[in-house]
């Protein structure tokens, strides 16, 4: 008689990337991370994430109870246990995903997640009573703005953030992925007096090159004679300083494209698109200065020829 055939069993510390016996705290945090980065709503045109997402669930499920992980360790089979799962074949959105999984409310909107880790004291549990009247009404200061500088790799696939508040409770943020340089994420209610807390992202390069998903912008300075007879400048990218040829008759606010010299996701690449800016010296010396003004002197004839 052939012995029966043998599964695989899956590394389910190794799904979540950590080493085997790691503490619940991260457990949780590594779960959290892995859920993010695989749920199917935020890759929709990975066709990888669905499974990928499954089996990060299915490892924290299994690892973060003690009787299942003991079968797991075991080697024993535990797929009835695990069908059990009510996110195994449904995905909702991630917020409530969380807020499932967790025991926390979803948000009314998704707006991007964010926990408060201030904790209350335990529920002494007994009859219910009616709830004591409510304290006098807090005047709400002004919100609260925090500037979060990302690298484009941070942007570009989502970045968690840990921030402390002023009354010392901690907000754990997640950046949405492809974020851009200027977005404003509201964090509603978490700042003192029950204002709004705002992070501006920041998202730029030392070279000056600024990131807005797959797509990266430069501003590009020109001197009048540059953008009027056309110029060969160096422009920087992700990948190194390319030349880049600007059309004779230029203006301020002309975008020039360089296909391709964008961040990468998959089958996708952006472009880097260029933006002119004609910038005048302050001051002018005395030969430039003349030549300006015979410019301006030409320019007033061929108006008035033109009438």
């Amino acid at each position: 008689m052939s012995p029966a055939p043998q599964t695989t069993r899956p590394d389910y510390w190794g799904v979540l990337g950590l080493q085997p016996g790691a503490d619940a705290s991260s457990l949780k945090r590594a779960f959290r991370s892995q859920a993010r980065r695989w749920h199917p709503d935020l890759n929709g045109n990975d066709p990888v994430a669905e499974e990928r997402f499954k089996l990060v669930n299915e490892a924290y499920a299994v690892l973060s109870d003690p009787k299942r992980r003991e079968l797991w360790e075991a080697g024993a089979p535990h797929q009835d246990e695990l069908a059990e799962d009510p996110f195994a074949s449904d995905f909702p959105q991630f917020d409530d995903y969380l807020a499932a999984l967790f025991g926390k409310r979803p948000a009314a909107e998704r707006e991007f997640h964010e926990e408060t880790m201030a904790e209350s004291g335990p529920d002494p549990g007994g009859e219910v009573t009616a709830a004591p009247p409510p304290p006098p009404p807090v005047q709400a200061s002004s919100a609260v703005e925090s500037l979060v500088e990302l690298t484009p790799e941070q942007a570009l696939s989502g970045e968690r953030i840990e921030l402390e508040l002023p009354d010392g409770s901690a907000v754990e943020v997640w950046t949405p992925p492809l974020a851009g340089d200027g977005w404003r994420l509201r964090l509603a209610g978490v700042a003192p007096g029950g204002a709004d807390h705002f992070l501006q992202l920041r998202v730029r390069t030392p070279q000056g090159l600024r990131i807005d998903g797959l797509r990266v912008t430069y501003q590009l300075d020109l001197s009048p004679a540059e953008a009027a007879l056309g110029a060969v400048v160096l422009v920087p990218t992700l990948s190194g300083d390319v030349q880049l040829r600007v059309p004779a008759g230029s203006s301020s606010g002309r975008l020039l494209r360089l296909r391709g010299r964008g961040l990468e996701r998959g089958e996708h690449k952006g472009d880097q698109l260029v933006e002119l800016r004609i910038v005048v010296p302050e001051e002018l010396e005395a030969a430039e200065e003349a030549l300006y003004r015979r410019l301006q002197e030409l320019a007033e004839d061929n108006q008035q020829g033109g009438f």
